[in-house]
């Protein structure tokens, strides 16, 4: 299935217009994750929304915004209230400048979108802006508006289209000088410097991030299967320390020591991976096991406990639902 649009509206560079759509460019729902279950029934638990003094529950047609003031003393905002200050440029990207890529401060990145043209009409003026843009080396900012708030956008081109990440507003941001203040002022010798930077010679290649691995997420799909398939989890043996750094030239002496006696691990964790040629992703793919049928409870944990036939190789994957934007 097509992913769905997080926003329609049009893009604007002066009098140049043309019809939009944006589509988020990552996705966290490919990862496994867990409900809550009550231990006893195997049931999904459920939240109530609640009165905080009464204990009593509340319908959502009685539940409004409210702003806290003081302790228990909120402002109420009505939805009528709110629509009233809603921004009108709703549906326009509009583009206010363009500035140098490096001038961006990387704390300002939340998260990148694709901006593609929404129908067959406007690629012309598509393409106008996606090359301007691109023949002066620069990046566009404009504003847009997900679920009521604006935000800033920087557009720059990326193959055939644009790609549009949404940055932070500079009172989000916090300044390093409270956190970097207490650091010491550490003098460093010639040869501290040239044994790290041979350590770092060594261990320098290409950015591959297909090769990447989540081992977590494999512990996890590995863990998973096991359960289901009735096999005895083992305990994880308890790492042993490496103990304290005493002397930081001794430690990059013997960390270049390391590196002569053989490859460096994440070099070979590359080669495995590149032998094994990964298949290319599916967009939308998720790997998510297979329910086990019953009601939960007692009749899951029997099938659970009782080993099937033959086991499964991979938990299969459903495809994943885009999430709104915002």
């Amino acid at each position: 299935m097509a992913p769905r649009a997080n926003w329609k509206g049009f893009l604007r560079l002066s009098l140049v217009t043309c019809p939009v759509a944006l589509y988020p460019a990552t996705s966290d729902t490919e990862k496994v994750s867990f409900n809550q279950i009550n231990r006893k029934t195997g049931h999904r638990i459920k939240y109530l929304k609640v009165d905080a003094e009464t204990g009593d529950e509340v319908t959502s047609e009685d539940i409004v915004k409210g702003y806290k003031v003081d302790t228990d003393t909120y402002i109420e905002v009505t939805k009528d209230e709110l629509d009233d200050i809603a921004l009108d440029s709703t549906h326009t990207i509009e583009i206010d400048e363009f500035v140098p890529k490096t001038d961006i401060d990387n704390r300002y990145l939340i998260r990148p979108y694709y901006l593609v043209p929404d129908g067959k009409v406007g690629h012309d003026a598509y393409a106008v802006i996606r090359e301007t843009i691109r023949s002066m080396d620069k990046v566009a900012i404009g504003r847009v508006v997900l679920t009521n708030r604006e935000h800033i956008i920087a557009l720059e081109p990326l193959a055939s289209g644009l790609m549009g990440t949404l940055l932070r507003y500079p009172y989000e941001v916090r300044s390093e000088t409270e956190y970097f203040d207490d650091i010491q002022d550490v003098k460093l010798t010639k040869d501290m410097l040239d044994l790290a930077k041979h350590i770092v010679e060594k261990k320098s290649g290409a950015f591959e991030p297909e090769l990447f691995e989540d081992h977590y997420e494999t512990a996890l799909i590995d863990l998973i299967n096991k359960k289901r398939s009735g096999m005895p989890i083992a305990a994880k043996a308890t790492p042993k320390s490496g103990g304290n750094v005493i002397n930081l030239m001794d430690a990059l002496k013997k960390s270049i020591a390391n590196e002569k006696d053989g490859a460096p691990a994440a070099k070979v964790a590359k080669e495995a991976a590149r032998a094994k040629k990964p298949k290319k992703r599916v967009e939308g793919q998720r790997e998510m096991l297979l329910p086990i049928s019953g009601k939960g409870g007692k009749d899951a944990a029997a099938k659970a406990a009782t080993p099937p036939k033959k086991a499964a190789d991979k938990p299969v994957r459903a495809p994943a639902r885009a999430k709104k934007a915002g």
